[in-house]
């Protein structure tokens, strides 16, 4: 029996993601779009107050509860967390040699 091999990938978004690119751009608005659903459901916001609150319509606050991540820019999602009060930032390092 031969056992199939495995490939090894830094995150979840690199293994669905063939650009490295692509993939921290997925990685930055899933950890953006997570807190915004956090802050909806810590709340108790329905989607209509959300949307609201927001700045946006209630569909669009309904595509992120669905995890919807393709429909929304990462400017989209900071302006989105902005109007919930919380804060967002970016950390830029350097990768780890190949």
């Amino acid at each position: 029996m031969t056992i199939p091999k495995r490939n090894a990938f830094a995150s979840v978004w690199d293994a669905i993601e063939d650009s490295r690119e692509i993939a921290a751009s997925l990685r930055l608005r899933a950890e953006v779009a997570n807190a915004i659903i956090e802050e909806i459901r810590r709340r108790k916001l329905t989607q209509a107050r959300a949307a609201a609150i927001c700045g946006v319509t209630q569909p669009r606050i309904s595509d992120l509860m669905r995890g919807r991540l393709d429909l929304f820019s990462l400017d989209a999602l900071i302006d989105m967390a902005a109007h919930l009060e919380l804060r967002t930032s970016v950390t830029v390092r350097r990768g780890r040699a190949a």
